[in-house]
């Protein structure tokens, strides 16, 4: 089988270590592990790899602090998997540039799905950047400025449409409030979710068909919004 990328797994437990190693390399996956953050860093340095899996309570230093070591030179993809469910450290850790986060303990298809997904997103960024993103109904032509909805256009205001297009850009990937918040309304914006949460009803109402049960747009409570990827 050909190799499909290189995975860097930074993670203290061994057994866990090898399990995931055991689920990634049938897949195809160059797999490189490591038992504590120095070592792991050193192996992402010398191997530049794909992706990064990473647990957050290393024996030697913080999981955080790697995401922020790293993020300095590379926007290779670091999914950080953790036994910590505190809703801080999941927005800490994405705020400081991790792409997705796992709860551990975590299925098998689950992980294997926020890796493609986390893969493809960055492979679109070093390509090229979609004009057009459709999933079920909902299609979204970001050239034309234009959103329909089962062949219909649908008419949002244009903080609306700027909502929609950012979580549509970023499809498959976690968008805490305040990365949403700071790239909607400006680093200098009040904080509080309710204006967030205020226009993200109203979109759901335009978009899905059943607003309480959505299919494009989830919330990832206590963190942000994850839209639906393609």
């Amino acid at each position: 089988m050909s190799t499909k990328a290189t995975i860097v797994i930074i993670e203290d437990e061994k057994n866990i270590c090898s399990f995931i190693s055991r689920i990634l390399e049938p897949e195809g996956y160059r797999v490189i592990t490591s038992n504590t953050g120095r070592n792991g860093l050193q192996h992402i340095n010398s191997n530049h790899p794909d992706l990064i899996l990473l647990d957050l309570g290393l024996p030697d230093m913080d999981g955080l602090d790697i995401i922020q070591n790293v993020r300095i030179w590379s926007t290779t993809p670091i999914i950080v998997i953790s036994a910590r469910t505190m809703e801080n450290s999941k927005v800490t850790a994405l705020d400081m540039g991790a792409d997705d986060y796992l709860t551990k303990p975590f299925g098998t298809g689950e992980l294997l799905a926020r890796i493609r997904t986390a893969l493809r997103h960055a492979q679109r960024s070093h390509t090229h950047t979609s004009h057009l993103y459709e999933v079920g109904d909902l299609s979204i032509d970001f050239e034309r400025r234009l959103v329909k909805v089962k062949g219909q256009e649908v008419h949002l205001t244009q903080i609306e449409y700027k909502l929609v297009c950012l979580l549509a850009q970023n499809a498959g990937r976690v968008m805490t409030y305040e990365s949403i918040i700071t790239k909607i309304w400006g680093p200098y914006a009040d904080n509080d979710n309710q204006i967030l949460r205020v226009n993200m009803a109203h979109i759901r109402r335009k978009l899905e068909e059943n607003p309480a049960e959505p299919q494009y747009i989830f919330t990832e409570i206590g963190v942000g919004y994850r839209m639906r990827e393609e």
